[in-house]
């Protein structure tokens, strides 16, 4: 067995790490399908999903002060649900989901980038894929203080976008101007469509065995991470629809560059050079998770015990990180991704509902928890997500 890993992550890279995680390259496209369905009320939507989010993102914080443990979830399921085949499928469902859709995300900023640049797509992939998973090998703290540079540059493209919409002139889009009253199915359709930008939370949890004092930390980053999030897509979707007729952004490709040639001129294309970076963090970040719920596994499997290891040098699980990170760029390079989205958001909602289900079982046969919450709210967590999924599998049908 190699060395434990090393406790070097504070809250504030946490956090970052988390809003990271989900402030990725979907709000740049996703804002406009939600104004085709909530029109000018589209911010409420996003609202609304953050408030769906939290009772589940709530019984993920007690569950972290219950099992503050690198397999996050399949030990919260396992332990729950007194099912150790129900811990390990979870897992595997963890690590694969978060493999392949970094591999997609990576295939997609590869996009970004040859776009701009002239380079091959397949070296351009692989010399990215190898320094990512370098980073991640190097070090948790290097990984989350690149991950955090790249939150700020995602971070910075957004707040541009809503400055330009707020500070549209002369005069804002015809449909606020008019000031349509609420139609509340379609704020609630919208909010269910973004409640998809809010997966990423969960992600946190995998840190547990990095972090430090992770009883109190942990619960405060996922609070932190969803408050902050929520804020950010409803500004940015509040200046969108400020500036932009709901029409044409509903039907743009690219939403918020469209919110920046209306309301400042332009191209709007440096938001593409930031969509890069959204995709870089986005898969820095499914890689260096990914990694870490391997290798809780292998304290729960003696087939996987394998990659129950960390680097003597490094306190990173090295064998796991390059696995994932050589499967990260094989999913890029070979794996057809059309409903990769659909998919990956079914199967987190899947573990979602088992997530809350466990916590019910748990909060009745363990003693209090650090941190706790009311029974009531994984019980409406899991209402909320068996809802979601339902939705979510009947769009893909």
């Amino acid at each position: 067995m190699g060395a434990p890993l090393k406790r070097r992550i504070g809250l504030g890279l946490l956090t970052a790490y988390g809003v990271g995680v989900m402030v990725g390259a979907g709000i740049y496209v996703l804002v406009g399908a939600i104004a085709g369905d909530a029109g000018v009320w589209a911010p409420v939507s996003f609202l609304l999903a953050g408030l769906i989010a939290a009772p589940t993102a709530l019984s993920y914080c007690e569950f972290s002060t219950r099992l503050p443990e690198a397999a996050g979830e399949a030990a919260f399921v396992g332990t729950g649900l007194n099912s150790q085949a129900m811990a390990i499928l979870v897992g595997l469902a963890i690590v694969a989901v978060g493999t392949v859709s970094a591999g997609a995300v990576l295939r997609g900023g590869v996009g970004y980038l040859i776009h701009a640049m002239e380079v091959p797509a397949s070296a351009a992939t692989l010399v990215l894929g190898v320094t990512l998973t370098a980073i991640a090998v190097f070090g948790v703290l290097e990984s989350l203080a690149v991950a955090a540079v790249f939150t700020v540059i995602e971070l910075t493209g957004l707040a541009l976008v809503a400055w330009a919409g707020l500070m549209a002139a002369p005069s804002p889009s015809p449909d606020w101007t008019i000031g349509a009253p609420p139609h509340w199915m379609g704020i609630g359709f919208g909010a269910v469509l973004a409640f998809f930008a809010f997966i990423g939370f969960e992600d946190i949890v995998n840190m547990a065995e990095e972090v430090k004092h992770p009883e109190r930390t942990l619960p405060r980053a996922i609070l932190l991470s969803l408050a902050i999030t929520s804020v950010i897509y409803a500004l940015v979707c509040w200046a969108a629809v400020r500036a932009v007729p709901v029409s044409a952004l509903s039907a743009s490709g690219s939403p918020l560059a469209l919110v920046w040639q209306t309301a400042r001129g332009g191209s709007g294309e440096f938001l593409s050079a930031i969509a890069v970076f959204a995709a870089l963090n986005g898969v820095l970040a499914q890689i260096v998770m990914a990694s870490r719920v391997l290798f809780g596994l292998g304290k729960r499997s003696p087939t996987l015990a394998i990659f129950h290891r960390a680097h003597p040098r490094f306190g990173t699980p090295a064998l796991a990180t390059v696995l994932i990170g050589t499967a990260v760029i094989a999913a890029a390079l070979f794996v057809p991704v059309a409903t990769l989205a659909e998919t990956t958001s079914a199967i987190i909602l899947g573990v979602f509902v088992l997530v809350n289900l466990a916590l019910i079982l748990q909060k009745r046969k363990e003693p209090p928890a650090r941190f706790m919450v009311p029974m009531a709210v994984p019980v409406v967590g899991l209402a909320l997500s068996s809802i979601a999924l339902l939705v979510a599998i009947g769009g893909m049908v």
